[in-house]
């Protein structure tokens, strides 16, 4: 199948209904394997699934450099989304310190476009608010780089409404990306109106709820102390059981209709409307293919009331990052 595309606000930002997550192909979950990640890029683009994920900060920098050499001569297929936002010295993130300053995104940017091999980025987000830094100064600079041509469309991540709208109030925001799934629905109550208000598009990152929606996840202390799992809250001690039976009915529901956990999880979201685009990441083409398939799905207002019934807000237990990292999310 050939996935259709969505549209990601108003101002011409076209997509395809899934997209793909990059960074554990650099960090994160497990050791990196560079040809079964190009493999999985380029089988991404015959799939259809030609929107990409990555930032300045996965790596550091060895993700974007990953799809600069993967995506040469492809660049006209497909639609890259990047970051800014956090201070890096000497390529190295600096804790979860935030910098979004002119100089700061302008610098970023640059380096963005060197790693992708590309003249222009499709979608620029600010990976999180910077409290240091008015939003108006923001998106006034990424307006200077759109007129320049390096950028094409603005986006943000993790920021609470009231950045939204003085952001874009200055130049329009495409698209927010925030987690959200049927295990993290905390957007549900103010954000995602005020995003279709504004005419906003969604992006949801860890669309299978960190794993826990796909029915394949261990303890924390059965991943080694490298993969981010390991640190997770949500993996550990009482939270690990309450959160795998929470998400029974998902595995029941995936039985019924000859499915995969995950690909009900990722189902779900793209019934939420057609400005969600869930960003699922993987590393391998087994798994994309596996996220591609779940645009095929069907579900009826019965199938819907039933998983959000099942999984209501707050069900999930324990915190989503560790304690520094949750600082670092604009609510």
């Amino acid at each position: 199948m050939t996935l259709p595309k969505r549209k990601l606000g108003s101002q011409g930002l076209e997509v395809s209904a899934i997209g793909l997550g990059c960074m554990g192909m650099s960090q994160s979950y497990g050791p990196a394997d560079e040809t079964e990640s190009i493999a999985t890029l380029h089988r991404s683009i015959e799939l259809g699934c030609t929107f990409f994920d990555t930032a300045e900060v996965y790596g550091p920098l060895i993700n974007e450099e990953l799809l600069g050499r993967a995506f040469k001569g492809r660049r006209g297929e497909v639609t890259i989304a990047t970051k800014f936002g956090f201070r890096m010295v000497d390529g190295k993130m600096v804790g979860v310190e935030t910098d979004s300053h002119p100089d700061n995104i302008r610098r970023a940017v640059e380096g963005s476009l060197k790693r992708l091999q590309t003249d222009h980025i499709d979608l620029i987000y600010q990976h999180r608010v910077d409290p240091t830094v008015p939003i108006e100064d923001v998106a006034g600079t990424v307006r200077e780089l759109v007129r320049e041509g390096k950028v094409k469309y603005f986006g943000l991540s993790e920021a609470g409404i009231a950045n939204i709208r003085r952001a874009h109030a200055v130049h329009p925001v495409s698209a927010l990306q925030s987690e959200y799934s049927l295990w993290e629905r905390n957007l549900e109550g103010e954000i995602i109106p005020v995003l279709r208000e504004l005419g906003i598009g969604l992006v949801p990152f860890s669309p299978l709820g960190r794993g826990f929606l796909t029915g394949e996840v261990k303890r924390a202390e059965d991943y080694p102390e490298t993969d981010y799992r390991h640190r997770d809250p949500r993996y550990q001690g009482e939270n690990y059981e309450i959160n795998v039976q929470a998400a029974q009915t998902v595995r029941d529901m995936a039985a019924e209709k000859g499915a995969k956990p995950g690909q009900i999880a990722l189902a779900w979201l793209m019934h939420k409307g057609p400005d969600v685009v869930p960003i699922p990441g993987t590393k391998r083409r087994k798994y994309l293919e596996e996220n591609v398939a779940a645009a095929a799905i069907k579900f009826d207002e019965v199938d819907m009331r039933v998983l959000d019934d099942a999984l209501p807000p707050g069900v999930a237990s324990g915190e989503r990052y560790p304690e520094r990292m949750m600082e670092t999310i604009d609510r």
